[in-house]
This record gives C-alpha cells, structure tokens and sequence, in this order.
C-alpha cells in the first residue's frame, strides 16, 4: 500500500505521515532540514538569541491548528469554528499570566519587535517622542534606532551607559526631563547587567511617561524569578517567545498592576486588544499560540527554575574564564546570560572573531560595544549567551573548556583585514573535535 495515499488520523499520525510524505516528495527540502538539524546538534550554539524548543512544542506548531484562518478573540471570532482553537488561546493566556504573574497576557504578537510595534503605535502618535537606550550601549533597534520604524515614525532620543559600560539612571533621567518623551523604553538586546526597573518607572512617572519593557532576552529569568520583573512597574512588557522561553517564533504583552489605566479613555487593556487586532494583525497563527501554551507550561516547573539557575551560573563562568584567559569582559562581569567581550582591545574584530569561531563549529554574534567605532557590520565585540549551554547541562568545567576553545582560536588567528583572516588548520581542526567532543559529552534535548 502507497503510505502516502494513507489518511492520517491524530496528531502522531499526522507528525509522521508529514515526515514521511516530505522524504519521499520533497527529497530536496527534506535533506535541508535534515542538515539542519544536525547543525544544530553538532555546534556549540554560544548566542545571545540562540534557543530549542521542546519536540512538544514543534508538535504544535505542526499541528492542524495551522489551518483555523479566525480574525478576533476568543468567543469574539468573525468566523465559525473556533471552539477547540477558544479554548487553545484562553490556556495559553492564562499561562502567560501565571508565568509572570500579569492581569493581561495579549498572546497573538507574531514576533517581539511586532508586540514593540503595537504597543508603541497604540500608546503614541505619529511623531510623538521616544526614549530608549542607544544601539551601540546594547539597545534594541525597535527602541528608537534611526533605521527602524521606531525611529522613523517617531522621533527618538537615546539614552546610554557610563564608563563602566553601566546603565546611567541619573543621566536618564536629566534627559527625561529635559525631552519630556511620551514613551521610555527599557529592556535590551546586549546589556549584561541588572535592570533597576523601579527606577524606570520613578523617572517615567517624573516626566509623565508611559514605560515599555521589553524583556525579550531575559524572560527566563524574570520567569524563573532569578532577575527582577518589570511586569508591575512598566506599564506593558513585551518579550518574544523563543530565546529564553525556549518556544516558538512569536511575541507576547504583559500587562500588570496598571490594567485598569485609561488611556485616551479606555483601559490600557482595551487599548492593546485593539491594537493588535484589528489595528495592527489580522489572523493570529494559532498553532504558534498553541506552542507558545505549551512553552508557558514549562516555566512553571521546578526543572525550568534550575535551568534558569544554571544559565546564571554558566555566564558568570564564562566571563570569568575569558577574562583570565585576557579577553576584557565589557562591565566586568554579568548578572543575565550574556557575556559581551571586547576583542577590539586585542587586536580583532567582532566580525573576524565571529567567523573564526563558526569555521570550527562554535556559534556567536558579532556586536558594537561602548565606545565602538566600527559599522555595525564589523563590531568591536562579541557577544555571548548562555541558554544552549544550560540547556544541554555543561557544568563549570565544560564551560571552562569552551572558553579554553574561544581563547585558542581567537589567539592564533593572523588578521589580514576588517573581515579576512587566517587560522592555522591544525588550530582549526583540534577546535573542531573539541567541540565534536563537548556535543557528544552534552547532547542537546531529545
């Protein structure tokens, strides 16, 4: 019997049949992914915004939820047959909110700078002023960045760090005064330190500011309850839903202790709904929702708060191996799971040091540091992240290792320019079974 002319019954069956089916088929694409997934698995992702995501959550997202097209909110459809997919929003919603313990959870964003977006477009109008922290001090580009809508839609100051590399509260605050924004946001994308986001709110109510927090790279964390939460000091936090949740593709709104303020003289709440539907999205991706409940379900485990833990505890020890090994560690350390190297000081670029990990299997991402002069495209630094790490359950000594891995290729590298270099190949080949080595010894998830 031809199993692709076999009906699939159930979410297993479909799971297979649908493998099957793109083997057979589509030989091309299937071996791609195949590729890609034995990417995945054999490198040392040590990024910022790398993540993997449970098979239950791929589970969901492949699923036949992917094919409700359903405009509006639950029990508020503008078309039939939207019982079961009701019920898969309202879990997720709910789980959301026991996560981080928030009045409101809005869960049909479909990425983190497009629960940004709304929020903005909801709150501000064209041309209103914008605050938030510099590109180059570890800002975001949807936080007012001159090439983003952010910066363009509005007008935007920045905002940025001291000598240490450090956020600056009383120089936030003397701009706040000064520029009087209608928004300041908080939250960033290569900052490795604490953010004090009591203090955000005490400045924004100063000046008579909404604030944003966007946490999409420290979510974890605040979920996990091993970093701050700005959930009742800002008045709406957005995160993404991958990164350090560790679910799918996807944005998500938070709303605390001010869910009952008007604006423009409807609750905040109210005000998001709209702006995510219909303002701004039309059908929300429900096998996406459906994956980002069964994300929300494992933050509130015991496993994820040791996780969580473990993050911590390996980016402290990255930093700290670096910095032995020579490399300058911007602010000196890290209280998140980023660790941002400044390999301008010793001679590279970010993008050379970037290129020269990835040709022996180590993943990371070249990024402008404090006082960096170089485009963007070339960088001055590096930047780390822990998550891939904790998930796949290295202990100080195999992060040790990895920092031994950095420092061997990153001191035998010869620049030739901004972006060329050369790397002995006996260098470049112990780094790969090193790393060969460190998979196998700490496999990802199955």
């Amino acid at each position: 019997m031809d199993l692709d002319s076999l009906p699939p019954v159930g979410l297993s069956s479909l799971a297979v049949a649908g493998a099957q089916r793109l083997r057979h088929q589509d030989p091309v694409l299937h071996d791609l992914l195949e590729r890609e997934q034995r990417r995945q698995s054999d490198t040392l992702a040590m990024i910022a915004s790398a993540s993997w995501s449970d098979p239950s959550v791929l589970a969901c997202e492949g699923s036949a939820s992917g094919n409700i097209t359903t405009e509006g909110y639950p029990g508020r459809r503008y078309h039939a047959g939207c019982e079961v997919v009701d019920e898969i929003e309202r879990l997720a919603i709910d789980r959301a909110k026991a996560a981080f313990g928030a009045r409101y959870a809005n869960v049909q964003p479909h990425s983190g700078s497009t629960a940004n977006q709304l929020v903005m477009t909801a709150l501000l109008n064209p041309g209103d002023l914008v605050m938030g922290l510099e590109l180059a001090a570890g800002g975001h580009l949807t936080h007012g960045s001159a090439v983003s809508f952010s910066g363009r839609y509005f007008r935007s100051v920045s905002y940025g760090v001291d000598e240490q590399g450090l956020l600056d509260y009383a120089q936030i605050e003397r701009l706040a005064v000064e520029h009087r924004p209608k928004l300041i946001i908080c939250g960033a994308s290569a900052y490795p330190r604490e953010i004090d986001f009591a203090r955000f709110r005490e400045i924004a109510d100063h000046v008579g500011a909404f604030l944003l927090a966007d946490i999409s790279h420290i979510a974890g964390l605040v979920a996990a309850g091993v970093h701050p939460s700005p959930v009742d000091h800002a008045h709406v936090t957005t995160t993404s839903t991958y990164k350090q949740l560790y679910g799918p593709r996807g944005g998500l709104v938070l709303v605390g202790r001010d869910a009952d303020l008007r604006v423009h003289g409807r609750p905040l709440t109210a005000v998001l709904q709209n702006a995510v539907f219909p303002y701004f999205q039309g059908t929300p991706r429900i096998n996406g929702i459906a994956a980002k409940a069964r994300a929300f379900d494992q933050l509130n485990t015991p496993e994820f708060r040791l996780l969580a833990t473990r993050i911590l505890g390996t980016a402290r020890t990255l930093a700290a191996e670096l910095a032995a090994r020579g490399w300058p560690i911007v602010t000196g350390g890290t209280d998140n799971h980023m660790v941002l190297a400044d390999v301008g000081a010793r001679g590279l670029t970010g993008a050379i040091a970037e290129q020269a990990l990835e040709s022996c299997g180590i993943i990371v991402n070249r990024n402008k540091i404090h006082n960096d002069g170089r485009p963007a495209r070339i960088a001055g630094g590096i930047r780390f992240g822990t998550n891939i790490l904790a998930l796949r359950g290295m202990d100080d000594a195999a992060i040790a290792e990895c920092a031994a891995i950095v420092d061997q290729v990153w001191t035998s590298l010869t620049p030739l320019d901004d972006t060329d270099f050369l790397l002995p190949d006996q260098v470049r080949q112990s780094a790969r079974a090193a790393v060969a080595t460190l998979c196998w010894r700490f496999p990802l998830p199955a």
